[in-house]
């Protein structure tokens, strides 16, 4: 390569055509690193940009060298007009802290040199987008230089350019603009007045035609309001100010092209807020609003221009007063903007709702005027479209409100609840709505859509635990939800506060359903509610995470109950909507009773016992406004459970335990669809799992069990009723089919062809008892014709027809009935399914919680197999989407809570032969699955017991002690497991289940390994036997493996290896890199197996195979022999078939074509053909047609140029072939 270059070299020195190289701009003397610094500058990395320039102004520094000083500039100035943005920038930075830096640097002397490099005057047209860029990047790089200031009379020229360049908008858009006014926000006044004013007169007389002037001229009036004084602005503009009617249809036509101008990237204009500030300051701010925002933006489409109003009004808010956001959040802006979120609802549509809400999120966070932020969030709710607010009632932006507004907010909707005034409230409707006759909603209706609202609205302030609040209120609101959830008013009263202030309309049925939900939801945010406050005791409950108690300790369920007690006290001023029989009523206080008995006995001595059955008879008592037959039920079995457990000894043994009793009740708890009853159930068994018994945790396990049905499971999805109903239909199905097996054979052929089309129309399936009594009719008014009657019959009445009509129709009306009841009998059964996997979803979180809170305990070895079964049958069963989360979520339980848990059962005495067998069984039925992901979960709980039999065993005897693991049975167990897995064709065990038992049990792994050995040659296929070699390999690796073996048994077991290796016809590599060195081994029988898999050169081409192999070889000292390339050259030989050919029209003849002397790899071991003399110096220029050929091109290079010849006639026999067919086709 040197040669080469040495005589290019010389070829260029003996040419006199180029010219002498000159070093006129001194780049060659430079050294290699400064120049690196000007490649770096220009890079698209962020980090490296800033990182070359530091360095360029440090080297510079150091240096001091005018010469790099100068080149540095000159370079700067060129890069300055780059083709990338990158660069641009890159390049504007630098020149910029080069001069900040190095002052005696001239910025006249730098623009002349700007101004002479980019000439726009002179640069040609596919240069002047550069050339502009260049310009406007210096003038940026002189204001950025911090020295700008100092010169005014640079500064001008800077400003005059940047005025010039406001002609290449294509390019540049409003960058110049946006220079301009940032070089007016540094200037001084004086430099102003003096030097800028008159250069920028041009621009401020014409500020009204375009937003960048406009702006200029704002931005002016903003920093030099001495300057542009109202006699300087009748001057300019022809007006003492600029928001004037005069003014405002040409305000107005900058704004819609502002707006235009920012469609795709919304964002608010600054031309317009600048125009808003300026509205402000003229006190003409109503003027604006109606005439340029109201009358000119709105007055558009929907577009652009209504969403520059939205902004403005979201920009407008901490700028505004009290009366001044009630005269903009109160007008038609916000009308369209309501109308806007009902249209924005669909998919394609622009939403413009989460600006608004960033917008009064930052309003609020900085606002600390409680007043304005009233009446922010009173106006945005007061938005409504026929009585429904259009703002979500989970609105986030009230996670900033003051608590003393919050405090004001809160009583607003409990007034308007009571006495809505929807006639003070913004409402609208629709386009849509307003067509449409019949969808004009009457003003009850719009009442009780603004409850529903305003309950959603009061349950969502008091979940979100982002609100600030304190008890008080939150109080305050549930037992306001509460009341009007169950209770009316009959005579007002000051003991109870939601009495005094009167519904001006009556609740209707479906809105106090609404707010009943509304309220047990309501229960389930207050039981995850942390402690409010910042008292010591809050601070203290928080630190232990206690949630659903108040600051004194007390439960907020308990208020709520202590208030429904008031309440039902009070019979004389309220009314409660379900009125309590007297058994319930004595049911709810002997509740109250047995909470405060528990409640001194918590305080005496604090056990979860008693936590757990307040809860239960607090959460089933006040289910008794919504369900109360049910709770009286619940009450009195929980009632006798408590009674159990104070005794702790029952005294008649065939009563179940209390515990088991307590599981029932939550189970049936959990058939409930009720987040609160889910979370309260599950902090209830929290509390109970230490008492857990077998028989209740078989309970639970038997509403898992998929083989059991839906009552020994103890799913109770139907009352009484329903199942009644269900034996009443069928018996009736049974009846029916007993009838049509006894009229289907004699009836059958006499039905009508019309009616039983119909029929089937209806049913899709022929009902033969419909056909026997349409026949009947039929039969009954003489319609239906016979074979004794004759053609000539007269033909019915119209009083007999009208009969027939009559009975036809009542009996079609019948059967639609039926059928429509079979639908609904379908649909039925289909909702129970869902809610039976709902439930079976929902007792899962027991058993996670079982797990995870008792691990240790002996019961959860009782838990494996029925876990199996479940996830065994959901693999098999229907693949909705609720089915695949409920196996899902089984699974993992199963993985991660009971076989990878950190503590497992440790009592085993006397269980071991029970686990043994249990070890077997799990063993046996992996082998038999057809699934290999179930049986990997066989196999996985398999390794759990045998976890727990082996106990735990001290560090220094870990390897050898198996604990009470019977080691002889259960390698047996295993080993007869693998036998199966390598001699099997179809085996659902894997490798990597047996990968996992060798590294985890070392002493059955040195058991087994000898079967693992006899495998390599002995499995069923190649691929057990890699598993085979694979496990042998993952058991030589292990350190544990080897200190069990002595080093005589180590060296007997890697002779029998190598012997097995030397047998298998493949290649197993990976397998003796480990036991190869250092090992009293025979090697030489291997040695020769592994040199006979290459000698045919088999392994040539490069890949991880040929890697692999000659890793391994270099062991036995042989290296892989080196690649030697050389010329081939193919004798182009012209065989008799081939000159006989005729010459065909269009094709070279075969003399004529080139020949491919293209260079081959030499095979290994194999001599390279001859070449002749002068072919190997010969060097042939390739046609760059025949580069830009693709396809069939490529390919018909590569071959010779007989098999060339050969497929060319092939593709013609081809061609011939199918242009018959076409024309056999077309004839």
């Amino acid at each position: 390569m040197v040669a080469v270059m040495q005589t290019n070299m010389g070829e260029l020195e003996d040419s006199t055509v180029r010219p002498k190289v000159t070093d006129a701009k001194g780049i060659l003397k430079q050294n290699r690193q400064f120049l690196d610094y000007f490649w770096d500058i220009a890079k698209p990395e962020r980090e490296i940009r800033l990182k070359a320039i530091e360095d360029l102004i440090e080297h510079l520094k150091q240096s001091e060298k005018p010469d790099e000083l100068k080149y540095s500039l000159k370079r700067l100035v060129d890069g300055l007009s780059h083709t990338r943005e990158d660069a641009r920038s890159g390049y504007s930075v630098a020149l910029a802290q080069l001069l900040s830096v190095f002052e005696e640097i001239s910025l006249k002397s730098t623009l002349d040199s700007v101004k002479e490099k980019h000439n726009l005057q002179t640069a040609k047209k596919k240069f002047i987008r550069n050339a502009a860029f260049g310009n406007f990047f210096a003038v940026l790089a002189l204001s950025q230089s911090t020295r700008l200031h100092k010169e005014p009379q640079v500064m001008l020229e800077c400003v005059q350019l940047l005025q010039s360049l406001s002609r290449y908008r294509e390019h540049l858009r409003d960058l110049p603009r946006k220079t301009m006014v940032d070089i007016l926000s540094e200037t001084s006044k004086e430099v102003f007045e003096e030097v800028l004013l008159s250069a920028l007169q041009s621009d401020l007389t014409s500020a009204l035609n375009t937003p960048e002037q406009l702006e200029l001229l704002l931005v002016t009036m903003q920093k030099f309001p001495s300057a542009l004084k109202p006699k300087k602005l009748k001057k300019l503009l022809g007006t003492t100010a600029v928001i004037t009617k005069e003014n405002m249809p040409k305000l107005v036509e900058v704004l819609k092209t502002a707006a235009r101008s920012v469609k795709k990237d919304n964002i608010l204009p600054p031309v317009a807020f600048d125009l808003l500030q300026a509205s402000l300051r003229e006190d003409n701010f109503e003027m604006f609003w109606n005439e340029a925002i109201i009358k000119g933006m709105l007055s558009e489409m929907p577009g652009p221009t209504h969403y520059l109003g939205f902004r403005l009004l979201g920009a407008s808010l901490p700028l505004l007063s009290v009366p001044e956001l009630e005269f903009v959040l109160s007008g038609d802006v916000m009308r369209y903007y309501g109308q806007h979120m009902l249209s924005a609802q669909l998919a394609y549509r622009f939403k413009f709702a989460p600006e608004m809400e960033k917008y009064v999120s930052e309003f609020m966070q900085g606002c600390p005027d409680a007043d304005k932020q009233l009446v922010v969030a009173l106006c945005f709710t007061q938005l409504t479209n026929q009585g429904y607010p259009v703002v979500p009632s989970s609105w986030k932006v009230l996670e900033h409100m003051d608590l003393c507004a919050l405090q004001q907010y809160v009583e607003w909707l409990m007034k308007a609840f009571c006495k809505p005034q929807l006639e003070k409230c913004l409402d609208f409707s629709t386009r849509r709505q307003k067509g449409n006759q019949e969808s004009e909603v009457e003003s009850d209706s719009c009442v009780a859509r603004f409850r529903k609202w305003i309950v959603q609205r009061l349950s969502f302030i008091v979940e979100n635990h982002q609100i600030k609040k304190e008890e008080g209120l939150v109080m305050k609101m549930a037992r306001f939800i509460f009341f009007h959830a169950f209770f009316d008013v009959k005579k007002p009263t000051p003991e109870i506060p939601e009495t005094v202030q009167a519904l001006s309309v009556p609740i209707d049925q479906q809105t106090r359903a609404t707010i009943s939900s509304a309220f047990y939801g309501l229960l389930q945010g207050l039981n995850s509610m942390a402690v409010l406050g910042d008292s010591p005791e809050a601070e203290r409950l928080n630190s232990r995470r206690i949630l659903g108690v108040k600051a004194d300790g007390s439960m907020w369920i308990y208020c709520v109950v202590q208030y429904a007690t008031t309440l039902l006290n009070q019979s004389k001023h309220v009314q409660s909507v379900q009125t309590l029989s007297p058994e319930q009523r004595q049911g709810w206080d002997s509740m109250l009773e047995s909470v405060e008995a528990l409640r001194k006995k918590a305080k005496k001595s604090s056990s979860p016992e008693h936590t757990a059955f307040q809860h239960l008879f607090l959460l089933v008592g006040i289910q008794m406004f919504k369900a109360p037959d049910e709770s009286l039920e619940l009450l009195n079995d929980l009632r006798t459970c408590v009674e159990k457990a104070q005794a702790k000894k029952s005294k008649k043994k065939k009563e179940p335990h209390w515990v088991e009793v307590v599981v029932e009740i939550l189970l049936s708890l959990l058939s409930q669809p009720s987040r609160l009853i889910r979370s309260v159930c599950k902090a209830v068994f929290s509390r109970i799992c230490p008492h857990l018994t077998q028989e209740a945790l078989s309970s639970i396990l038997n509403v898992l069990d998929p083989n059991k049905d839906e009552d020994e499971s103890g799913v109770m999805v139907t009352d009484e009723k329903e199942k009644e109903k269900k034996r009443k239909r069928n018996e009736e199905d049974k009846q029916d089919d007993e009838e049509e097996e006894d009229e289907e054979g004699s009836d059958s052929s006499s039905s009508d062809d019309g009616d039983e089309d119909e029929a089937m129309e209806e049913g899709k399936e022929v009902d033969q008892k419909f056909r026997l009594d349409l026949m009947k009719v039929l039969q009954g008014q003489n319609a239906l014709a016979t074979e004794d009657d004759g053609s000539d019959e007269e033909e019915l009445d119209d009083a007999g027809m009208m009969k027939l009509d009559g009975s036809l129709a009542a009996l079609f009306l019948e059967q639609k009935k039926k059928i429509q009841a079979k639908k609904d009998e379908k649909d039925r059964l289909r909702k129970e399914k869902v809610l039976v996997r709902d439930f079976r979803i929902k007792v899962l979180d027991m058993v996670e919680m079982f797990l995870s809170k008792q691990g240790s305990s002996a019961l959860v070895l009782g838990m494996v197999e029925p876990l199996l079964s479940v996830i065994e049958n959901g693999m098999s069963s229907e693949t909705s989407q609720q089915e695949q989360d409920f196996l899902r979520r089984a699974a993992d339980i199963f993985r991660n809570r009971l076989c990878r848990a950190k503590y497992y059962c440790r009592e085993t005495d006397g269980r071991e032969a029970e686990l043994h067998e249990m070890l077997e069984r799990l063993i046996g039925r992996a082998q038999k699955l057809t699934d290999s992901s179930v049986s990997l979960y066989y196999f996985s709980a398999a390794l759990y017991v045998l976890k727990v039999l082996r106990g735990v065993v001290s560090e220094q005897d870990s390897l050898r002690l198996m604990g009470k693991v019977d080691v002889e049975r259960v390698t047996t167990c295993f080993r007869n497991a693998l036998t199966s897995f390598l001699t099997k064709r179809k085996s659902p065990l894997t490798g990597a289940m047996f990968i996992d038992l060798f590294s985890r049990f070392p002493v059955l792994c040195v058991n087994m390994l000898d079967t693992a050995v006899e495998n390599i040659t002995a499995g069923v296929r190649e691929h057990q036997q890699g598993q085979a070699c694979l496990m042998v390999l993952r058991a030589l690796q292990s350190k544990d493996v080897k200190n069990l073996m002595s080093d005589a048994q180590g060296t007997e077991l890697h002779q029998k290896v190598v012997d097995q290796l030397t047998k298998v016809d493949f290649s197993p590599f990976n397998v003796f890199k480990y036991f190869s060195q250092k090992m009293p081994v025979n090697l030489e029988l291997l040695q020769k197996v592994l040199k006979s898999i290459n000698a045919e050169g088999s392994l040539q081409k490069p890949g991880q195979l040929e890697d692999t192999y000659w890793s391994v070889m270099k062991l036995f000292y042989i290296l892989k022999p080196k690649m030697e390339k050389v010329k081939k050259v193919v004798e182009a030989e012209q065989t008799e078939e081939t000159t006989k050919k005729k010459k065909k029209k269009g094709f070279l003849p075969e003399t004529k074509k080139r020949k491919n002397r293209k260079k081959p790899t030499v095979l290994e071991g194999k001599e390279t053909p001859e070449t002749p003399e002068g072919a190997s110096g010969e060097k042939k220029k390739k046609n760059k047609k025949r580069k830009q050929q693709g396809g069939e091109g490529e390919e018909t290079q590569n071959q010779p140029a007989t098999k060339k010849a050969k497929t060319q006639q092939q593709q013609n026999k081809k061609k011939k072939k199918k242009g018959g067919q076409q024309e056999a086709d077309g004839k």
